[in-house]
């Protein structure tokens, strides 16, 4: 009977309890308990307004005249580490002008700059691991530069020459190098975003101590492959940096027209990812972001989101005339006020590790290499067109033979008819194997 009353009395106190709103153990009522989110109940309807919160910070090191703002964030960088940021940014300045004229007389189909915007490839490609896995987008050639991709190949792979390691086969822009570490870049916009998460959740279940670096532009972010992307990586918990170059313009819409949002870095911890905005115009900014989002993201396997600020100071591409959505003084800002470029020179010649006569030494002798390396690849044959056919299969499947065979005997046939002298010699197959693949009319 004892044990019966003091049931009820326990039920007593839990219905008075529960009746008062302080819930029990298994039923608190202080916090919602749903799951997938974090939160309060509240009772007030009000719904929470795109501009409730203050714009994300944009972090720097340096201002405009190259002048560190605060000593302690300074990356102590060595001289000759500084000197390697400087060469590289500048040298891919002088192959993007005399490239960018090269199309402008015919002599490659398509080119891409990426004046402005050189802070951004240098300063994150430092920070990197040699072995860290890259995906670009298509204006990360400072990357595979830093890395030391040479001249010779950036020429081959835009005139589509004998020494191209993609034979051919891809437009101009689109590098890529296994060697380096650097996945060969596709036209699809954002492709790349998924595609190295999915490389980055490989890296993390093989322990392999690295990370994955996936380079877009705030236009990419629009598509669908970006929010796939951020989601899988922060779900799956992928050791992988989001780096976006926010340069103001999708080809030719402006981020105004793109989004109403606080640009890409907000979109982050919507998705659970680690995210900061950083000056992109800024090489020792850019450094320590993406060298400190690299160590968490390898330490803890966390994605993280960059936001790199920068301007796009050339045209889309060779396809692109920006004149007729923006104007000359907008462009003209940037390049003279806020360079990348000039704003890292500025600090060397406060540190005393460079003046005007090197810059003269320097201009005139890297536009030397670039002439050559631009010289000799014009020199080259293209591809064989035999090799249309190789790469995708170990053994080449019949209707290929057949096709293969189909092309030689036209070519045979019609030689006259094609400049068979700018293609190099050889890679044809045995004659043979060519008869018995034949096409029969």
């Amino acid at each position: 009977m004892a044990a019966m009353a003091a049931l009820r009395a326990m039920r007593a106190r839990v219905l008075r309890a529960t009746v008062r709103g302080y819930g029990t153990a298994e039923f608190p009522q202080e916090k919602p308990q749903f799951p997938g989110a974090s939160a309060e109940f509240v009772e007030r309807l009000e719904f929470i307004q795109p501009n409730v919160l203050s714009g994300i910070p944009v972090y720097r090191v340096m201002d405009r005249q190259g002048q560190i703002l605060q000593q302690s964030e300074d990356p102590q960088l060595p001289k000759e580490l500084v000197l390697k940021l400087y060469k590289t940014m500048t040298l891919l300045n002088t192959m993007d002008r005399i490239l960018y004229e090269s199309q402008r007389q015919g002599r490659i189909s398509f080119y891409m700059t990426n004046y402005g915007e050189e802070g951004t490839h240098v300063g994150s490609a430092a920070a990197l691991d040699d072995n860290d896995l890259v995906f670009g987008q298509y204006r990360e050639a400072g990357v595979l530069m830093y890395r030391g991709y040479p001249l010779e190949l950036f020429m081959a792979q835009c005139y589509g020459n004998s020494r191209d390691p993609g034979k051919g086969r891809q437009m101009p822009v689109h590098y890529g190098c296994s060697q380096r570490h650097f996945v060969t870049i596709s036209s699809p916009l954002a492709t790349q975003i998924p595609q190295a998460v999915g490389a980055a959740y490989a890296i993390k279940r093989a322990d392999a101590n690295r990370a994955v670096i996936c380079y877009f532009g705030e236009g990419a972010a629009s598509e669908g492959d970006a929010h796939a992307g951020f989601n899988f990586a922060a779900t799956l918990e992928c050791p992988i940096l989001f780096f976006c170059r926010n340069n103001g313009y999708a080809i030719s819409t402006p981020t105004a027209e793109q989004y109403r949002g606080d640009g890409i870095a907000a979109r982050g911890p919507g998705y659970g990812l680690l995210s900061i905005r950083v000056d992109g115009n800024d090489v020792f900014a850019v450094y320590k972001a993406t060298r400190e989002a690299r160590r968490r993201a390898v330490a803890e396997n966390r994605p993280v989101l960059i936001e790199a600020m920068t301007y796009r100071i050339g045209h889309h591409s060779t396809s692109d005339d920006s004149s007729a959505y923006r104007s000359v003084d907008e462009v003209d800002y940037w390049d003279k006020r806020d360079h990348p470029i000039s704003r890292l020179r500025h600090f060397l010649l406060r540190k005393g590790w460079w003046d005007e006569e090197q810059e003269k030494g320097w201009r005139k002798s890297s536009r030397k290499m670039v002439l050559e390396s631009f010289t000799a690849a014009e020199r080259l044959p293209k591809p064989s067109p035999h090799l249309l056919f190789t790469d995708v299969y170990r053994e080449l499947p019949l209707h290929l033979r057949r096709q293969q065979g189909a092309l030689l005997q036209h070519l045979r046939r019609y030689r006259q008819h094609y400049p068979m002298e700018l293609f190099e010699s050889g890679g044809e197959p045995p004659m043979e194997e060519a008869e018995e693949t034949q096409v029969q009319p």
